[in-house]
């Protein structure tokens, strides 16, 4: 089963996801795709970090989702990627062809995945059109990333002030 978890910030996704997680009674591996690129970034990751059972697998990978989707997409466990929009800022800041190369990797391994998968990403499109190029690019790459992914997953659900709202539910 494949969800996809948005919302805003500290809208409560990680939360979610880490309930859906300890509710499943899987082994969780969890890949985080942050890089601490300042000081009150790595006060976040310190933050996640602490939240976050001390058995899991945690993985941290900024780059590569595909590889470690397919790495532990085994059908015993559940796995959290926290956070795709966090993932799609590392890619931005690659070359098109390696951005395109790894967008291309990630599709292209959700069918076959047996393990358990919930995707959390913010929700940026909400908000007023921003006035630099760079940042209307982000906009509109996590746009298509989130709508090409819904379609992909099984569940959808928007988190809006810890209340989790699905919006889609094709789970049997």
């Amino acid at each position: 089963m494949l969800e996809f978890v948005l919302g805003g910030a500290r809208s409560g996704k990680s939360h979610y996801a880490q309930q859906q997680a300890l509710a499943s009674n899987l082994p969780v591996i969890y890949i985080a795709t942050a890089t601490a690129g300042d000081a009150e970034m790595l006060a976040r990751i310190d933050l996640h970090r602490q939240s976050r059972p001390a058995h899991w697998t945690v993985c941290e990978e900024a780059l590569d989702l595909a590889a470690m989707l397919h790495r532990y997409g085994e059908q015993e466990n559940y796995i959290i990627v926290d956070c795709l929009t966090l993932w799609l800022s590392n890619l931005l800041a690659q070359t098109p062809a390696y951005y395109q190369k790894q967008l291309q990797a990630f599709f292209a391994c959700l069918p076959d995945l047996d393990a358990s998968v919930i995707f959390v990403s913010n929700e940026v499109g909400m908000g007023i059109t921003p006035m630099g190029e760079l940042s209307r690019r982000f906009v509109d790459e996590s746009g298509r990333l989130h709508q090409r992914l819904a379609q992909q997953c099984h569940r959808v659900t928007q988190m809006i002030v810890g209340i989790p709202h699905v919006i889609k539910n094709e789970c049997h």
